[in-house]
């Protein structure tokens, strides 16, 4: 039976406590290094992407508010032995828009004037003084424009309500004259004007059609279709 010795010891420790080869420790560096590189592109990519993809959204402004000071002109009327006049007066707009695509909107818009409808009839003549509420929805389609003239022109389609409310008024008012709603059809054109990031100037003209109020009274009823031009101007915020 072989006998453990001196040699076999030393043998041992040749066998386990030889150091390595000169290159082994250069190849775990290189491959270590290269892991973290690898790790660190792929943080760094990651964070690029996401701060893009962050800063397309916010520079990507779908949203916008507006305020808008307007006139409110009404055509004269006539029918069935009554004429209808309006007294020109202003109010204002206030309306959401949101912006689908480049090129299309929908917008949601409210509106208010307040106005005196005269009526000349056989009868005799009759007023009625109404607040008018104006509250539309549909569509905006954007306008092509050279980049150097920095307007926004529009075009605009809209169908909603006009709600003619009797103020009461002693001086301008009709027995029994109820309030009344009435179907309208906007259409209209406008441009925006950019002054600083996110705030723009807005001009606008919105034609209105529909059917000339009676408040519900035979005897002030025309049976006519009217028109009323409504030119504004205001400032729109986007977010």
């Amino acid at each position: 039976m072989h006998k453990f010795g001196a040699s076999d010891a030393a043998r041992m420790r040749e066998l386990f406590y030889e150091p390595r080869p000169s290159g082994w420790r250069n190849r775990r560096h290189i491959q270590a290094w290269r892991s973290h590189t690898m790790r660190r592109t792929a943080v760094i990519l990651a964070s690029f992407v996401i701060l893009i993809t962050l800063g397309a959204t916010a520079q990507e402004s779908r949203s916008e508010i507006s305020l808008q000071g307007t006139g409110f002109f009404t055509k004269d009327t006539s029918g069935q032995g009554t004429s209808q006049t309006t007294s020109n007066t202003g109010g204002f707009l206030m309306a959401y828009r949101y912006h689908v695509n480049r090129w299309l909107a929908a917008e949601a818009v409210y509106g208010y004037d307040r106005n005196t409808q005269h009526y000349f009839a056989p009868a005799g003549f009759s007023r009625v003084q109404a607040n008018v509420h104006q509250a539309t929805g549909g569509f905006v389609f954007r306008v092509p424009a050279p980049a150097r003239f920095r307007i926004s022109p529009y075009v605009l389609a809209e169908g909603g309500a006009l709600v003619f409310d009797p103020t009461g008024n002693g001086f301008g008012t009709v027995p029994g004259a109820q309030r009344q709603a009435v179907g309208v059809f906007a259409y209209g054109a406008g441009a925006d004007f950019p002054i600083v990031k996110h705030v723009s100037l807005r001009a606008e003209y919105r034609g209105l059609v529909y059917n000339a109020p009676d408040f519900g009274l035979t005897s002030l009823n025309t049976n006519t279709t009217t028109h009323t031009a409504q030119p504004s101007a205001g400032i729109v915020f986007r977010f």
